[in-house]
């Protein structure tokens, strides 16, 4: 099925279920787009440093930092 069909079979559901119900729908499909918009803007910013020759050094040197450092310090 296509979006536009899926979009119209769901408003067709939606109209048939009392209020509080719709309201818990709307509410999923808050979270399912601030999801979306997240993983969007994580692989945007994945892409961003893996192309990016500001970031190189760290693929060269990849003993530079590990977990040990972490510990010293705390």
């Amino acid at each position: 099925m296509s979006k536009k069909g899926l979009i119209h079979k769901t408003i067709e559901t939606l109209e048939k279920l009392p209020e509080d119900s719709i309201q818990e729908i709307a509410d999923f499909a808050e979270f399912m787009l601030k999801k979306n918009e997240e993983q969007i803007l994580q692989k945007g910013i994945e892409t961003m440093v893996s192309e990016s020759d500001s970031f190189a050094f760290l693929q060269d040197e990849e003993d530079l930092y590990n977990e040990d450092d972490l510990k010293e310090k705390y």
